[in-house]
Protein backbone atom coordinates (compact mmCIF):
# COMPACT_ATOMS: atom_id res chain seq x y z
CA UNK A 1 0.00 0.00 0.00
CA UNK A 2 1.72 3.65 -0.99
CA UNK A 3 2.93 5.80 1.94
CA UNK A 4 3.06 8.88 -0.61
CA UNK A 5 0.11 10.64 -1.37
CA UNK A 6 -1.63 13.78 -2.94
CA UNK A 7 -3.24 14.52 0.44
CA UNK A 8 -3.65 13.52 3.68
CA UNK A 9 -6.74 14.64 5.47
CA UNK A 10 -6.84 14.31 9.49
CA UNK A 11 -10.03 13.58 10.98
CA UNK A 12 -13.00 11.25 9.66
CA UNK A 13 -15.71 13.63 10.79
CA UNK A 14 -18.38 15.80 9.11
CA UNK A 15 -15.71 18.10 7.18
CA UNK A 16 -12.82 15.75 6.82
CA UNK A 17 -15.24 13.02 4.64
CA UNK A 18 -16.68 16.12 3.10
CA UNK A 19 -13.27 17.56 2.18
CA UNK A 20 -11.40 14.14 1.29
CA UNK A 21 -14.35 12.68 -1.09
CA UNK A 22 -14.48 16.48 -3.07
CA UNK A 23 -10.36 16.21 -2.64
CA UNK A 24 -10.76 12.47 -4.34
CA UNK A 25 -13.05 13.37 -6.91
CA UNK A 26 -10.91 15.62 -8.25
CA UNK A 27 -8.45 13.10 -9.11
CA UNK A 28 -6.34 13.66 -5.98
CA UNK A 29 -4.86 10.71 -4.25
CA UNK A 30 -6.24 10.98 -0.91
CA UNK A 31 -5.21 9.34 2.57
CA UNK A 32 -7.98 10.04 5.40
CA UNK A 33 -7.09 9.27 8.55
CA UNK A 34 -8.11 9.28 11.97
CA UNK A 35 -7.35 8.14 15.68
CA UNK A 36 -11.18 6.38 16.64
CA UNK A 37 -11.94 3.26 15.29
CA UNK A 38 -15.26 4.02 14.28
CA UNK A 39 -15.94 7.64 12.25
CA UNK A 40 -18.18 10.07 12.14
CA UNK A 41 -19.49 9.60 15.75
CA UNK A 42 -20.35 13.43 15.83
CA UNK A 43 -22.37 12.87 13.42
CA UNK A 44 -24.10 9.46 14.78
CA UNK A 45 -25.13 10.97 17.78
CA UNK A 46 -26.35 14.14 16.58
CA UNK A 47 -29.80 14.98 16.72
CA UNK A 48 -30.91 11.75 18.91
CA UNK A 49 -29.78 9.84 16.17
CA UNK A 50 -31.14 11.72 13.44
CA UNK A 51 -28.70 14.05 12.42
CA UNK A 52 -29.51 18.17 12.25
CA UNK A 53 -27.90 17.66 8.82
CA UNK A 54 -28.42 21.47 7.82
CA UNK A 55 -30.95 24.35 8.19
CA UNK A 56 -32.71 26.17 5.50
CA UNK A 57 -32.40 29.55 6.46
CA UNK A 58 -28.20 29.51 7.03
CA UNK A 59 -26.67 32.96 6.47
CA UNK A 60 -23.28 34.66 7.83
CA UNK A 61 -25.39 36.46 10.33
CA UNK A 62 -25.90 32.57 12.39
CA UNK A 63 -21.93 32.38 13.07
CA UNK A 64 -19.82 33.92 15.78
CA UNK A 65 -16.11 34.56 15.29
CA UNK A 66 -13.51 37.60 15.84
CA UNK A 67 -13.75 37.82 12.27
CA UNK A 68 -17.90 37.56 11.47
CA UNK A 69 -17.24 38.01 7.53
CA UNK A 70 -14.64 34.94 7.34
CA UNK A 71 -17.32 32.36 6.45
CA UNK A 72 -19.23 34.27 3.75
CA UNK A 73 -16.66 33.24 1.12
CA UNK A 74 -17.21 29.15 2.15
CA UNK A 75 -21.09 29.37 2.65
CA UNK A 76 -21.70 31.15 -0.12
CA UNK A 77 -19.17 28.41 -2.69
CA UNK A 78 -21.20 25.53 -1.12
CA UNK A 79 -24.67 26.34 0.30
CA UNK A 80 -27.29 24.49 2.05
CA UNK A 81 -29.31 23.83 -0.72
CA UNK A 82 -25.87 21.89 -2.11
CA UNK A 83 -26.12 20.03 0.35
CA UNK A 84 -29.89 19.43 0.56
CA UNK A 85 -29.96 18.36 -3.32
CA UNK A 86 -27.20 15.84 -2.59
CA UNK A 87 -29.60 14.33 0.53
CA UNK A 88 -32.33 14.22 -1.89
CA UNK A 89 -29.99 12.52 -4.57
CA UNK A 90 -29.25 9.73 -2.78
CA UNK A 91 -32.70 9.52 -1.52
CA UNK A 92 -32.57 10.10 1.66
CA UNK A 93 -36.46 10.83 3.15
CA UNK A 94 -35.94 14.13 5.46
CA UNK A 95 -38.07 16.05 7.13
CA UNK A 96 -38.06 19.85 8.57
CA UNK A 97 -38.69 20.64 12.04
CA UNK A 98 -38.82 24.32 13.93
CA UNK A 99 -37.09 26.98 12.80
CA UNK A 100 -36.14 25.33 9.47
CA UNK A 101 -33.90 22.65 10.73
CA UNK A 102 -33.65 19.31 8.74
CA UNK A 103 -33.66 15.99 10.27
CA UNK A 104 -33.15 12.63 8.28
CA UNK A 105 -36.71 10.42 8.42
CA UNK A 106 -34.88 7.41 9.77
CA UNK A 107 -31.04 7.30 11.17
CA UNK A 108 -28.23 9.67 11.05
CA UNK A 109 -26.29 6.35 9.90
CA UNK A 110 -27.79 7.79 5.95
CA UNK A 111 -25.86 10.56 6.23
CA UNK A 112 -22.78 8.81 6.75
CA UNK A 113 -23.12 5.89 4.47
CA UNK A 114 -23.84 9.16 1.62
CA UNK A 115 -20.24 10.23 2.69
CA UNK A 116 -18.41 7.27 2.62
CA UNK A 117 -20.06 6.74 -0.73
CA UNK A 118 -18.70 9.81 -2.08
CA UNK A 119 -15.53 8.82 -0.46
CA UNK A 120 -15.82 5.59 -2.61
CA UNK A 121 -16.06 7.65 -6.03
CA UNK A 122 -13.14 9.31 -5.19
CA UNK A 123 -10.90 6.69 -4.24
CA UNK A 124 -10.08 7.92 -0.99
CA UNK A 125 -7.93 5.24 0.91
CA UNK A 126 -9.31 5.68 4.93
CA UNK A 127 -6.99 4.14 7.54
CA UNK A 128 -8.80 3.98 10.90
CA UNK A 129 -7.25 3.55 14.36
CA UNK A 130 -4.62 5.24 13.45
CA UNK A 131 -2.77 7.45 16.06
CA UNK A 132 -0.67 11.15 14.31
CA UNK A 133 3.01 11.12 16.64
CA UNK A 134 4.15 14.17 14.28
CA UNK A 135 3.16 16.31 11.88
CA UNK A 136 6.17 17.97 10.32
CA UNK A 137 6.82 19.69 6.52
CA UNK A 138 10.94 18.80 5.30
CA UNK A 139 9.70 19.25 1.92
CA UNK A 140 6.68 17.58 1.34
CA UNK A 141 4.27 17.30 4.48
CA UNK A 142 5.05 13.64 6.38
CA UNK A 143 2.82 12.46 8.37
CA UNK A 144 4.22 10.65 11.10
CA UNK A 145 1.85 7.65 12.72
CA UNK A 146 1.70 4.19 14.35
CA UNK A 147 1.07 2.78 11.31
CA UNK A 148 3.90 4.55 9.38
CA UNK A 149 5.40 7.33 7.78
CA UNK A 150 3.05 9.08 5.40
CA UNK A 151 3.62 11.85 2.71
CA UNK A 152 1.32 14.43 0.60
CA UNK A 153 1.76 17.39 -0.76
CA UNK A 154 -1.29 18.81 0.73
CA UNK A 155 -2.48 18.20 4.72
CA UNK A 156 -5.92 18.83 5.10
CA UNK A 157 -6.65 18.87 9.56
CA UNK A 158 -10.23 18.07 10.14
CA UNK A 159 -9.63 16.63 14.13
CA UNK A 160 -12.47 18.53 15.25
CA UNK A 161 -12.88 20.99 18.83
CA UNK A 162 -12.60 20.17 22.38
CA UNK A 163 -16.59 19.29 22.48
CA UNK A 164 -17.66 15.47 23.61
CA UNK A 165 -13.98 14.54 24.98
CA UNK A 166 -15.90 10.91 25.67
CA UNK A 167 -16.29 10.19 21.73
CA UNK A 168 -12.45 11.48 21.10
CA UNK A 169 -12.63 14.95 21.09
CA UNK A 170 -8.69 15.96 21.57
CA UNK A 171 -6.57 19.17 21.29
CA UNK A 172 -4.83 18.01 18.83
CA UNK A 173 -5.60 20.42 16.16
CA UNK A 174 -4.91 22.81 17.54
CA UNK A 175 -1.56 22.30 19.15
CA UNK A 176 -1.00 21.66 15.29
CA UNK A 177 -2.07 24.71 14.28
CA UNK A 178 0.55 25.95 17.07
CA UNK A 179 3.32 24.18 15.47
CA UNK A 180 3.11 25.56 12.40
CA UNK A 181 2.72 29.32 13.49
CA UNK A 182 -1.31 30.23 13.64
CA UNK A 183 -2.42 31.33 16.28
CA UNK A 184 -5.76 29.89 18.01
CA UNK A 185 -7.83 32.54 19.55
CA UNK A 186 -9.63 31.59 23.42
CA UNK A 187 -11.36 28.53 23.59
CA UNK A 188 -14.99 27.43 25.34
CA UNK A 189 -17.50 25.16 25.56
CA UNK A 190 -20.40 26.73 23.19
CA UNK A 191 -24.28 25.22 22.73
CA UNK A 192 -23.97 24.01 26.22
CA UNK A 193 -26.18 23.86 29.64
CA UNK A 194 -25.50 27.02 31.91
CA UNK A 195 -25.50 26.38 36.00
CA UNK A 196 -26.72 29.10 38.09
CA UNK A 197 -25.10 30.05 41.12
CA UNK A 198 -26.18 28.05 44.59
CA UNK A 199 -28.75 30.68 45.64
CA UNK A 200 -31.11 29.83 42.52
CA UNK A 201 -30.09 26.68 42.11
CA UNK A 202 -31.77 26.69 45.75
CA UNK A 203 -35.23 28.30 43.77
CA UNK A 204 -35.24 26.67 40.77
CA UNK A 205 -33.52 23.42 41.26
CA UNK A 206 -37.02 21.78 42.50
CA UNK A 207 -38.45 22.61 39.14
CA UNK A 208 -36.46 20.30 37.43
CA UNK A 209 -37.81 19.34 34.37
CA UNK A 210 -39.99 22.13 33.64
CA UNK A 211 -39.69 24.39 30.25
CA UNK A 212 -41.64 27.41 29.30
CA UNK A 213 -41.00 29.60 25.76
CA UNK A 214 -38.40 32.65 26.93
CA UNK A 215 -36.95 35.25 24.57
CA UNK A 216 -33.52 34.74 26.35
CA UNK A 217 -30.38 37.29 25.56
CA UNK A 218 -26.53 37.47 26.91
CA UNK A 219 -25.55 41.21 27.18
CA UNK A 220 -23.96 40.61 23.77
CA UNK A 221 -25.41 38.78 20.67
CA UNK A 222 -29.00 38.51 19.13
CA UNK A 223 -32.32 37.19 20.96
CA UNK A 224 -33.63 33.67 20.93
CA UNK A 225 -37.15 32.77 21.13
CA UNK A 226 -37.27 28.95 22.09
CA UNK A 227 -37.50 27.01 24.63
CA UNK A 228 -35.83 26.97 28.04
CA UNK A 229 -35.71 23.98 30.90
CA UNK A 230 -34.65 24.21 34.22
CA UNK A 231 -32.30 21.43 35.20
CA UNK A 232 -30.97 20.46 38.88
CA UNK A 233 -27.91 22.18 37.95
CA UNK A 234 -28.88 25.28 35.99
CA UNK A 235 -31.30 25.50 33.05
CA UNK A 236 -31.16 23.97 29.09
CA UNK A 237 -33.55 23.79 26.09
CA UNK A 238 -32.50 25.52 22.89
CA UNK A 239 -33.22 29.08 24.06
CA UNK A 240 -30.13 28.73 27.10
CA UNK A 241 -28.02 26.53 24.52
CA UNK A 242 -28.13 29.40 21.83
CA UNK A 243 -27.30 32.06 24.34
CA UNK A 244 -24.51 30.40 26.18
CA UNK A 245 -22.49 30.80 22.93
CA UNK A 246 -22.56 34.62 23.77
CA UNK A 247 -22.42 34.39 27.65
CA UNK A 248 -18.70 34.87 29.32
CA UNK A 249 -18.06 34.65 32.43
CA UNK A 250 -19.33 37.22 35.06
CA UNK A 251 -22.14 38.30 32.71
CA UNK A 252 -25.53 38.30 33.06
CA UNK A 253 -28.77 36.58 30.79
CA UNK A 254 -32.22 38.98 30.01
CA UNK A 255 -35.21 36.83 29.73
CA UNK A 256 -38.88 37.73 28.22
CA UNK A 257 -40.50 35.27 30.36
CA UNK A 258 -43.74 35.52 28.53
CA UNK A 259 -42.79 36.49 24.68
CA UNK A 260 -45.46 37.36 22.13
CA UNK A 261 -48.22 37.49 24.99
CA UNK A 262 -49.70 40.55 25.56
CA UNK A 263 -49.51 40.70 29.36
CA UNK A 264 -51.25 44.31 29.48
CA UNK A 265 -54.07 43.68 27.69
CA UNK A 266 -54.32 40.36 29.08
CA UNK A 267 -54.23 41.91 32.72
CA UNK A 268 -56.51 44.99 32.05
CA UNK A 269 -59.42 41.65 31.11
CA UNK A 270 -58.82 40.32 34.51
CA UNK A 271 -57.69 43.85 36.40
CA UNK A 272 -60.97 43.29 38.81
CA UNK A 273 -60.41 39.68 39.51
CA UNK A 274 -59.91 38.25 42.86
CA UNK A 275 -58.27 35.92 41.63
CA UNK A 276 -54.40 35.39 43.12
CA UNK A 277 -51.05 36.79 40.56
CA UNK A 278 -49.95 33.00 41.14
CA UNK A 279 -53.27 31.93 39.75
CA UNK A 280 -53.25 34.15 37.06
CA UNK A 281 -49.48 34.06 36.04
CA UNK A 282 -50.42 29.56 35.85
CA UNK A 283 -52.60 30.44 32.85
CA UNK A 284 -49.18 31.10 31.08
CA UNK A 285 -46.56 28.70 32.86
CA UNK A 286 -46.51 25.23 34.41
CA UNK A 287 -48.38 26.07 38.25
CA UNK A 288 -45.14 25.34 39.69
CA UNK A 289 -42.82 27.42 38.19
CA UNK A 290 -45.81 30.22 38.50
CA UNK A 291 -45.79 29.96 42.12
CA UNK A 292 -42.10 29.91 42.26
CA UNK A 293 -41.95 33.28 40.57
CA UNK A 294 -44.53 35.29 42.79
CA UNK A 295 -42.06 33.47 45.93
CA UNK A 296 -39.44 35.66 44.62
CA UNK A 297 -41.41 38.65 43.37
CA UNK A 298 -42.64 39.33 46.96
CA UNK A 299 -46.14 39.15 46.12
CA UNK A 300 -49.34 37.31 45.43
CA UNK A 301 -51.57 39.29 46.04
CA UNK A 302 -55.47 39.41 43.97
CA UNK A 303 -55.42 41.20 40.73
CA UNK A 304 -57.55 43.63 42.25
CA UNK A 305 -55.40 45.03 44.85
CA UNK A 306 -52.33 45.37 42.85
CA UNK A 307 -51.86 49.30 42.21
CA UNK A 308 -50.12 50.74 39.09
CA UNK A 309 -46.43 50.73 40.62
CA UNK A 310 -47.13 46.52 41.36
CA UNK A 311 -48.15 46.00 37.93
CA UNK A 312 -45.33 47.93 36.22
CA UNK A 313 -43.01 46.25 38.31
CA UNK A 314 -44.59 42.61 37.58
CA UNK A 315 -44.76 43.21 33.91
CA UNK A 316 -40.74 44.74 34.04
CA UNK A 317 -39.72 41.43 36.11
CA UNK A 318 -41.33 39.35 33.25
CA UNK A 319 -39.88 40.97 30.50
CA UNK A 320 -36.25 41.76 32.03
CA UNK A 321 -36.07 38.52 34.03
CA UNK A 322 -32.30 38.26 34.94
CA UNK A 323 -30.52 35.14 35.21
CA UNK A 324 -26.65 35.31 36.58
CA UNK A 325 -24.76 32.11 35.77
CA UNK A 326 -22.40 30.80 37.46
CA UNK A 327 -20.62 28.71 34.24
CA UNK A 328 -21.57 25.96 31.90
CA UNK A 329 -21.18 22.19 32.05
CA UNK A 330 -18.50 22.39 30.35
CA UNK A 331 -17.11 20.43 26.63
CA UNK A 332 -18.85 17.07 28.25
CA UNK A 333 -22.03 18.49 27.24
CA UNK A 334 -21.48 20.82 24.88
CA UNK A 335 -21.79 20.55 21.16
CA UNK A 336 -19.21 22.64 19.94
CA UNK A 337 -16.30 24.63 20.79
CA UNK A 338 -16.38 28.27 20.75
CA UNK A 339 -13.03 29.87 19.28
CA UNK A 340 -10.69 28.05 17.30
CA UNK A 341 -7.94 29.20 14.31
CA UNK A 342 -7.48 32.73 14.17
CA UNK A 343 -9.24 33.22 10.60
CA UNK A 344 -6.77 36.05 10.00
CA UNK A 345 -4.60 33.02 9.40
CA UNK A 346 -6.24 31.37 7.22
CA UNK A 347 -7.66 32.30 3.55
CA UNK A 348 -11.60 32.66 3.48
CA UNK A 349 -11.47 31.45 0.08
CA UNK A 350 -9.78 28.24 0.06
CA UNK A 351 -9.04 27.52 3.79
CA UNK A 352 -5.28 27.11 3.67
CA UNK A 353 -3.46 28.43 6.00
CA UNK A 354 -1.71 32.06 4.62
CA UNK A 355 1.90 31.47 5.28
CA UNK A 356 1.87 27.61 5.27
CA UNK A 357 1.29 26.64 1.57
CA UNK A 358 -0.80 22.75 1.29
CA UNK A 359 -1.71 23.17 4.80
CA UNK A 360 -6.18 23.36 5.56
CA UNK A 361 -8.03 23.94 8.74
CA UNK A 362 -11.72 23.22 8.38
CA UNK A 363 -14.58 22.87 10.44
CA UNK A 364 -14.89 23.18 14.45
CA UNK A 365 -11.34 24.17 14.61
CA UNK A 366 -11.77 27.12 12.66
CA UNK A 367 -12.54 30.22 14.57
CA UNK A 368 -16.24 30.20 12.95
CA UNK A 369 -19.14 28.82 15.56
CA UNK A 370 -22.92 28.11 13.94
CA UNK A 371 -26.34 28.45 15.79
CA UNK A 372 -27.89 25.49 17.44
CA UNK A 373 -30.39 23.60 14.76
CA UNK A 374 -28.01 22.30 11.75
CA UNK A 375 -25.24 25.36 11.44
CA UNK A 376 -21.94 23.74 12.80
CA UNK A 377 -23.17 20.76 10.10
CA UNK A 378 -23.49 23.35 7.43
CA UNK A 379 -20.14 24.77 8.40
CA UNK A 380 -18.30 21.63 8.21
CA UNK A 381 -19.72 20.93 4.72
CA UNK A 382 -18.88 24.11 3.37
CA UNK A 383 -15.26 24.57 5.01
CA UNK A 384 -14.66 20.58 3.59
CA UNK A 385 -15.83 21.10 0.49
CA UNK A 386 -13.75 24.53 -0.31
CA UNK A 387 -10.64 22.94 0.79
CA UNK A 388 -11.51 19.77 -1.29
CA UNK A 389 -11.28 22.12 -4.43
CA UNK A 390 -8.16 23.39 -2.92
CA UNK A 391 -5.81 20.59 -1.53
Amino acid sequence: MSLNFDVIVLGAGAAGLMCAAQAGQRGRRVLLLDHAVRLAEKIRISGGGRCNFTNVNVRPECYLSDNPHFCRSALAQYTQHDFIKLVERYGIACHEKTLGQLFCDDSSQSIIDLLLHECELGGVERRMGVTVQAVDKPSRFRVTTDAGVFEADSVVVATGGLSIPQIGATPFGYRLAEQFGLRVTPLAPALVPLTFQPGDVAVFGELAGIAIEVEACAERGPAFREAALLTHKGASGPAMLQVSSYWRPGESLTLDLCPGVDLEARLAEDRHSDKLLGNWLAGFWPRRFAQAFVELFGDNRPLRSLDERSVARLFEAIRGFVLRPNGTQGYRKAEVTRGGIDTRDLSSKTMMAREVPGLFFVGELVDVTGWLGGYNFQWAWSSGWVAGQHC
